[in-house]
């Protein structure tokens, strides 16, 4: 019983909180739900948001690129690539158009520690094991969902693949994490889908990071409650921009509980 208990407030230590970055149009923006048509813009300098993001002890920054999660190629390398300078060294994860070799190396030559590969996952696993076979703990995999499929190319397209078949496609392919995002909550403030999450990190041996609905402190300490089934972090985005969430409490809180 105490094993068990270590390793449960072991596993809550590392749980990391992770803000998040999405990028439209050189602009720091958040979508409801995955609707272009439905932006809101939170700024027009993404490098100074990330700045006042790792002023507070984060261990990992969030990128998306919108507009190349839905051209199907990096298209926000400019700004990528002044927040990876802004930051210094805390660690950033980029996702959005990364589908093949080369632009996961261009995307690590920019400085990022972590590439997420989500399209790709679905139809070119080998392609995924082969970059997380080249550059391990270096490679995420990103699935996004609709009642329990996978929807890709920024998030356009459905398709009748079920995320946890998906997810352990790769269980013994060295990837660093799985970034699990429900759709329908993301950017909705409406709380997080914790069960599917939580039921995902069950069925893998790999790290389960939560995405999509976040809405309040009390949201990120449920999500780190399930630290000891594999959930390893949560990304938080619109919470943190509109107030709802507050960094530095936040991770003090986390420190306690």
């Amino acid at each position: 019983m105490i094993a068990r208990r270590a390793e449960s407030e072991e596993a809550i230590e590392t749980f990391e909180l992770i803000p998040a970055i999405d990028l439209l149009d050189g602009r720091c923006v958040r979508l409801a739900q995955g609707r272009y048509d439905e932006a809101t813009t939170y700024g027009d300098d993404p490098a100074a948001v990330a700045e006042g993001f790792v002023a507070h002890p984060i261990r990992r920054l969030h990128v998306v690129d919108l507009d190349g999660a839905k051209a199907g190629r990096p298209c926000n390398t400019a700004a990528v690539r002044a927040i990876v300078d802004r930051v210094g060294d805390v660690p950033v994860q980029l996702g959005g158009g990364i589908r093949s070799l080369d632009s996961v190396v261009a995307a690590l030559d920019l400085g990022v520690d972590r590439v997420i590969l989500g399209t790709v996952a679905l139809r070119e696993p080998a392609l995924v094991r082969d970059a997380a076979a080249r550059f391990p703990g270096r490679v995420v995999v990103g699935l996004d969902a609709r009642d329990g499929r996978v929807a890709v190319s920024g998030w356009l397209e459905s398709s009748e693949a079920r995320v946890v078949d998906v997810a352990r496609r790769f269980e013994d392919a060295g990837v660093a994490a799985i970034v699990y995002t429900d759709i329908a909550r993301d950017g909705m403030l409406s709380g997080p889908n914790f069960e599917a999450t939580a039921a995902l990190a069950d069925a893998i041996s790999i790290p389960v990071i939560l995405s999509g609905g976040v809405g309040s402190e009390e949201d990120i300490l449920r999500a780190a409650g399930y630290a000891d089934r594999g959930v390893s972090g949560a990304i938080v985005g619109r919470a943190i921009y509109t107030g709802a969430v507050d960094i530095g409490r936040t991770l003090r809180n986390l420190a306690c509980s």
